[in-house]
């Protein structure tokens, strides 16, 4: 089963770049971020045509998350129960006995910020939510945007940021925790090397110069790590014309 992540920084913009890429990488289940579309204008029909089926939560402008998969989803979760939030920012499904939680984690703005408070306090509802996710569903992948790179090898230049946002300490603790709940970053069961990135500002030619950050992640439970074959991030659909900034990222497990 192919899992994969994408930030499509409006659905309305990059649809006929997710045509492109589910026919090229056909692809059982992906979680989009960032769709930036109200729900009566998900298109639906026009993925159904590729045989993908959708679930969805959307709001105008911001945030937004859907699961886009060849089989049907059942028991379908939107946000984190007993978490008041407007934002949509959450979508879990299951398909078959696999357990799909979709994330687009607060950005948080700024160390300091309000923003970034909210979005630990996020972090941890997500946590306790995942606590029981897992314990129900052993065979659990959580993906999305973090917005949180794991560590130095995942940023262009550890030093310049060095405790900013997406690399702060208590960022990247609150993403450890959700991992010691027994989840594995499927890229570094594959992967060790720094330099390895999935989103690019599209000041500064951060693309062209590689100027990028790892903050797009698919974690996997225990029960599915023996079974991650591959993990990979495609860097060919940042090269589109109009591209969103972050690349699909994706691993194939079986189990």
């Amino acid at each position: 089963m192919k899992i994969a992540s994408w930030n499509v920084n409006s659905l309305n913009v990059r649809l006929p770049h997710l045509q492109e890429w589910l026919k090229a990488a056909q692809p059982d289940i992906v979680g989009l971020q960032e769709t930036k579309l109200e729900d009566a204008k998900f298109p639906d029909d026009a993925l159904l045509e590729l045989g993908y089926r959708s679930v969805f939560a959307g709001q105008k402008t911001y945030n937004g998350v859907a699961l886009v998969s060849k089989q049907p989803a059942e028991e379908v979760q939107v946000g984190i129960p007993g978490f008041e939030d407007e934002q949509k920012r959450v979508i879990a499904a299951r398909f078959g006995d696999v357990r799909v939680v979709n994330l687009y984690v607060v950005n948080g703005k700024a160390v300091g910020d309000e923003k970034y408070e909210y979005k630990l306090r996020w972090l941890d509802a997500v946590h306790d939510w995942l606590a029981e996710e897992i314990a129900r569903h052993p065979k659990l992948v959580v993906l999305g945007d973090f917005n949180i790179a794991p560590d130095d090898r995942d940023v262009h230049d550890p030093e310049a940021w060095h405790e900013k946002i997406l690399c702060s300490t208590p960022e990247r603790d609150a993403l450890k925790r959700l991992c010691a709940l027994g989840l594995h970053d499927s890229f570094r069961l594959h992967n060790d090397e720094a330099g390895h990135f999935s989103w690019w500002d599209y000041r500064a030619a951060g693309f062209r110069r590689n100027l990028g950050l790892r903050i797009d992640l698919l974690l996997v439970s225990e029960a599915l790590r023996a079974g991650c074959s591959a993990s990979a991030i495609e860097r060919e659909p940042r090269t589109w014309e109009r591209p969103s900034d972050h690349a699909p990222v994706w691993v194939d497990v079986t189990g």
